[in-house]
């Protein structure tokens, strides 16, 4: 007897169909998280796209991609929270076996179409890679990101939330908020790269700490959002009292081609968000995603500009051109439809940066403030990786929120 289908897996399939109806031409599509972190009804699937070559016109490609995500939403009412946004990173084949992308960024991803075998495969290469100061800054800059006071509840928009309200603020409290950084603080704590937040929360509990990982894994449904926020800061400075001090200095290393082919990855299906959210269906509210942008354009100009350097070579002054056309500063409805005619008039710059297949010695290594920008680190010899206390999941029907 077959098993019924999550309804995220569902959603997958309508999303690839409409992929091939528009002629996107992915080989393959993952999700970032295990299906058992996406919380129905309240979790969005974060969709990287994987290419088997670059397209001939990554701005048309784009333009396609945008057509297919409305598509999709407009298919179901609850697809405005499901699908909040087009996909986050687009990526080739060659660059996902030739370990360009961040291992534990990789090491997140569930498959929603294409060779099973194959994802598998990259990401038990990505579980069992040496640790190293790449992944201290990619678990770290989690953390940096919600922690003194970053996370706002109030900042979590309910814009495209249908239903029960409540139940969402409980949900971004525990989802959004707690659970990525104790899946962050697992990592460092452990020296592995877990799979997600509910194998964190289940396989990580310091003495003392197992409350607090038992009450967020069920979103502690009792309790109102006001309450969880204050029991999740206590839980957190309990918890990074168990990861090791971050004693990085320094400046950091030259950028590799895992820093250049994340950024390019992002940066290849911007123009398909923006897009997307100048232009919504109907009843689609995106004016909290155009503000959100401003944050992960910052970060890319600041691995281009690093990677620039000083010019030297063909690949430096490429990241230099394109630093050039990444809007900086806030994000508005203006800032994005300039940046599309922007693009538009230097396409040959940016075709070539997002299709160019960067060389480097050094794949993990990251440049100065490409991930917290208040904190320079130096290099540190690669460690081999401890057993994990998150073995990859096995896909599992997505969980149900317990009812309010």
């Amino acid at each position: 007897m077959t098993a019924e289908r999550s309804r995220y897996e569902r959603l997958g399939d309508a999303y690839a169909g409409e992929l091939a109806a528009h002629g996107v031409g992915a080989a393959m599509l993952t999700h970032k998280w295990q299906p058992a972190d996406l919380l129905d009804p309240h979790s969005d699937l974060d969709i990287r796209v994987l290419l088997s070559e670059p397209p001939d016109d990554w701005e048309e490609w784009n333009h396609r991609l945008a057509a297919a995500h409305a598509a999709t939403v407009r298919q179901a009412e609850d697809n405005r929270r499901l699908l909040e946004h087009p996909p986050g990173f687009a990526f080739t084949l060659e660059e996902a076996d030739g370990r360009f992308v961040s291992a534990p960024e990789l090491a997140t991803w569930s498959l929603i179409s294409g060779n099973a075998r194959e994802l598998q495969r990259w990401k038990s290469r990505a579980q069992m890679a040496p640790w190293g100061p790449s992944d201290e800054r990619f678990y770290r800059a989690l953390l940096h990101a919600r922690l003194g006071g970053r996370y706002r509840l109030a900042a979590d928009s309910t814009d495209n939330v249908l239903g029960d309200l409540t139940a969402y603020r409980r949900h971004c409290v525990a989802w959004h908020y707690l659970a990525p950084c104790w899946f962050a603080a697992s990592a460092l704590a452990t020296r592995t790269r877990c799979p997600g937040k509910t194998a964190a929360l289940t396989q990580w509990r310091p003495e003392g700490l197992e409350g607090y990982a038992e009450l967020f894994l069920h979103h502690a449904a009792e309790r109102g959002a006001r309450h969880l926020l204050r029991t999740a800061h206590v839980a957190l400075e309990a918890a990074l009292r168990r990861i090791p001090t971050d004693r990085r200095i320094g400046a950091g290393t030259e950028p590799s081609r895992s820093d250049w082919t994340m950024t390019a990855g992002m940066l290849r299906v911007r123009v398909a968000r923006w897009l997307y959210y100048l232009d919504p269906p109907p009843g689609v509210a995106t004016g909290y995603l155009i503000r959100r942008e401003a944050k992960e354009l910052s970060a890319a100009v600041r691995t281009l500009t690093a990677y620039a350097a000083d010019g030297a070579t063909p690949a430096q002054r490429l990241a230099t051109g394109m630093a050039a056309l990444v809007p900086t500063g806030p994000t508005t409805a203006a800032t994005l439809r300039a940046a599309l005619a922007t693009w538009h008039r230097e396409r040959a710059t940016v075709q070539d940066f997002l299709s160019h297949t960067p060389e480097s010695p050094t794949p993990e290594g990251q440049p100065p403030g490409s991930q917290i920008p208040d904190s320079h680190t130096p290099e540190q010899p690669a460690t081999t990786r401890s057993p994990a206390p998150c073995p990859p999941s096995s896909r599992t029907p997505a969980r149900t929120r317990p009812a309010s």
